[in-house]
């Protein structure tokens, strides 16, 4: 296994609590099954990606015991326990899996506990570094209270079974109650270039030291969007997600990237992506596509 890359990773790292993790980390969804249900198609392709990562220095990774469900963290498990001590593992809770492969919510306070229960069961740790807890629905956030939610996983926290806390799919204003509750370490939304309604947000966190974790980096972009991406993609001699993810890299310091693959080639790929340089030319034609 290698121990470092070469160029480092892209965009140095960023403090979580009392963590210090790779500002590119990787996320696990991609290693279970089609529709995240089941086991991988290639068991031992999937352990290898996840000694990849690890091998080429990423210390943080991103899975859940909804995908597959508990295929991800088992592969986790059986890749890489005993865990580096460098190796921040970050999860979530707040929905399960149905039959149909749906995402039903899963929020009532037995509910986060079993969650966090099964979680550090199939991790195969005491304790879990930070536990995201999942608003909204598969169409974005809603809104509503979170205060019920995150004073059960609060309280889990002080009874050590979690470290950090981290809030996922909410508004801005869900962010602003959960950080009245407790300390919150992250903030996992979707955006991208395409999507940037949570611009003030990124923003608004970054100055309090809170990182922000974006998911679909690539996702929902219109034809005419997708376009324009292609063509700065196309004069940088790139891909489109090498250019998003640089994107991203360059948008703030407290982004922290999880784009998943369940290739080692990929992988390498997505690393060396998200550290294209992009000129201020560049940016400044990108922003455009989100607005």
């Amino acid at each position: 296994m290698e121990t470092a890359f070469t160029p480092p990773l892209p965009g140095g790292t960023w403090t979580l609590g009392d963590s210090t993790v790779t500002r590119f980390g990787y996320g696990a969804m991609q290693l279970a099954g089609p529709w995240v249900m089941g086991p991988p198609a290639d068991h031992d392709g999937a352990l290898a990606v996840l000694r990849e990562a690890v091998g080429l220095g990423i210390t943080h990774i991103d899975t859940s015991d909804a995908y597959g469900p508990r295929i991800t963290n088992e592969l986790i498990r059986e890749a890489l326990h005993p865990y580096p001590e460098s190796l921040f593992i970050a999860t979530k809770v707040g929905a399960t899996r149905d039959a149909q492969g749906g995402w039903p919510t899963a929020r009532r306070p037995e509910d986060l506990r079993k969650q966090v229960h099964e979680n550090l069961d199939s991790l195969g740790v005491e304790t879990l570094d930070l536990v995201n807890m999942r608003m909204g629905d598969a169409q974005g956030p809603r809104p509503g209270s979170i205060a019920e939610a995150l004073e059960t996983l609060a309280a889990l926290q002080r009874d050590g079974l979690i470290r950090h806390l981290g809030v996922s799919n909410v508004t801005a204003e869900q962010v602003a109650e959960a950080r009245g509750i407790t300390p919150i370490m992250c903030v996992q939304n979707m955006y991208n270039l395409a999507h940037r309604h949570d611009d003030d947000l990124v923003d608004h966190l970054a100055v309090d030291r809170i990182a922000y974790v974006p998911f679909f980096p690539l996702g929902g972009f219109t034809p005419l969007q997708s376009e324009a991406l292609s063509q700065v993609a196309s004069r940088l001699e790139a891909t489109p997600m090498s250019v998003a993810l640089a994107w991203l890299m360059r948008r703030s310091p407290n982004i922290l990237l999880i784009p998943g693959t369940s290739s080692t080639a990929h992988l390498r790929e997505n690393i060396a992506g998200a550290g294209l340089s992009l000129s201020d030319e560049d940016v400044a034609e990108l922003n455009g596509i989100g607005r």
